[in-house]
C-alpha cells in the first residue's frame, strides 16, 4: 500500500488496511513524499504492526523525472538500491 505522511494519507491508508486485512491479503506500506509531513504514518504502522517497506523522499527531481516519463531509478541512480533490497 502506498501512502503519504499527511492526515489524508493516513485516513486512506487506514481504510485500505481494513480492506486488505478483511481479504487476508499480505501487505506492507510504502511512504511516498517522505519528509513532507510528520510521523503519523510510522506511528500508525508501528501500532498496527505493519512493515514499512520503502520510503520515497520528497525530492523535486523525482517529480521532474516522473513528469518526463522517466523512472526514478533511471534518473536518480542513487535510489536504485532501495528498490533492489
Amino acid at each position: 500500500l502506498v501512502t503519504e505522511p499527511t492526515p489524508f494519507g493516513l485516513n486512506d491508508l487506514a481504510l485500505a488496511v481494513d480492506m486488505v486485512r478483511e481479504l487476508k491479503i499480505p501487505f506492507g506500506v510504502i511512504v511516498n513524499r517522505m519528509g513532507s509531513g510528520d510521523d503519523r504514518i510510522h506511528d500508525y504502522c508501528g501500532k498496527e504492526n505493519i512493515p514499512v517497506l520503502l520510503e520515497i523522499p520528497d525530492d523535486r527531481r523525482i517529480a521532474e523525472a516522473y513528469s518526463r516519463g522517466i523512472l526514478m531509478v533511471d534518473a536518480l541512480p542513487e535510489y536504485r538500491n532501495q528498490f533492489q533490497s
